[in-house]
């Protein structure tokens, strides 16, 4: 069984030190098996391997299954498997799915992947769901869906819906959470490596907080 395997893999490489340090990093949010990624990933591609058949037809109630276990590297687990074998194979429903990955053990690690790979992957696919997606997930008082809409085109580069880009970024400029303010200086900072003058003049045209700012024009002047 994938998680039974899983599970016994990372106990037999649990580190004690790492977990303390990983639990004080993420503010004690959450419990750590003290796993690095490069050693959590090749752990998780033997587990895989030992039971392709199971991840393959089950991977979205094992996404699940894991989310609701305590330790983060079986959270950041449940994110890539879902990631790695649903990519190009969506279903149009998997929003509702995708929803529940954000707002669930919500914290900057697991938010950033989904938004980016997932999410960003998922309205490649089904692009008439942009709109209705994106304009729901600004609206709700969720700073992690919020978050989302502003960086999922991440990578997008120049298939970058400019417009609605700069449209969440003045959506939220008055946000004082730290996460928002540090996603739009991010995504506009990422989107000006593609077109550094429409960036330029969005910053110089519209009043951002002191960190979006920065963060917008670190790499343009």
């Amino acid at each position: 069984m994938f998680i039974k395997d899983l599970i016994d893999l990372y106990s037999k490489h649990a580190n004690a030190e790492n977990a303390t340090h990983m639990k004080n990093y993420m503010r004690g949010q959450f419990e750590f098996y003290g796993i690095k990624t490069k050693e959590r990933r090749t752990l998780l591609k033997q587990a895989i391997a030992n039971n392709k058949e199971e991840v393959v037809t089950n991977v979205r109630e094992l996404t699940f299954q894991l989310y609701d276990l305590p330790q983060r590297e079986l959270h950041l687990t449940a994110n890539e498997i879902f990631d790695k074998q649903l990519r190009k194979k969506y279903l149009k429903d998997d929003i509702v799915l995708i929803e529940r990955l954000i707002t669930e053990n919500s914290w900057w690690d697991t938010v950033d992947f989904i938004a980016k790979w997932v999410l960003g992957n998922y309205l490649t696919m089904y692009p008439d769901m942009v709109k209705t997606t994106i304009t729901r997930f600004s609206n709700v008082d969720n700073i992690w869906l919020n978050r989302s809409t502003i960086i999922f085109q991440l990578g997008y580069k120049h298939n970058t819906d400019e417009e609605l880009l700069f449209k969440q970024c003045m959506a939220h400029k008055e946000s004082n959470e730290f996460f928002i303010q540090k996603a739009i200086g991010w995504a506009l900072r990422e989107y000006g490596k593609t077109s550094p003058q429409s960036v330029l003049n969005f910053v110089n045209s519209t009043s951002l907080k002191p960190l979006s700012h920065r963060e917008a024009i670190r790499n343009i002047i």
